[in-house]
């Protein structure tokens, strides 16, 4: 078996390399961490209807993985993904959310508090 090397994304690198020092204090971006360390293939791809359906309005959900554009959003999310699809993006902005990073959600809120992980 091959040897793992880590990944080859530089800006994941980056986001890593950020969030070890603050995984030690914090079980939430512990997992943050551990999931967006995983391979692509094995990361979570969540739809908007997903979002919909579980997250509370004005609440922030981070997916550490991808955003898919199945389905309406009709509530006021803060979403925090890795990537998010065109349409994806346009669904949450339309339904007066906004669309973040990993890293500006970890330097928005380096506690974690009342952050949902989805997927």
């Amino acid at each position: 078996m091959a040897k793992r090397t880590g990944p080859s994304n530089y800006q994941l690198g980056l986001l890593l390399d950020q969030l070890r020092p603050i995984a030690i204090k914090s079980k939430f971006w512990k997992r943050v961490a551990e999931e967006v360390n995983k391979p692509t293939r094995q990361r979570r791809e969540v739809n908007v209807y997903k979002i919909d359906q579980f997250a509370q309005n004005g609440e922030t959900v981070l997916v550490p993985g991808k955003v898919l554009s199945v389905g309406e959003l009709t509530k006021k999310v803060d979403v925090a993904a890795m990537n998010f699809s065109a349409g994806a993006k346009d669904k949450i902005l339309n339904a007066q959310g906004k669309v973040l990073s990993i890293a500006e959600l970890l330097h928005k809120n380096p506690e974690g508090k009342k952050v949902r992980i989805l997927g």
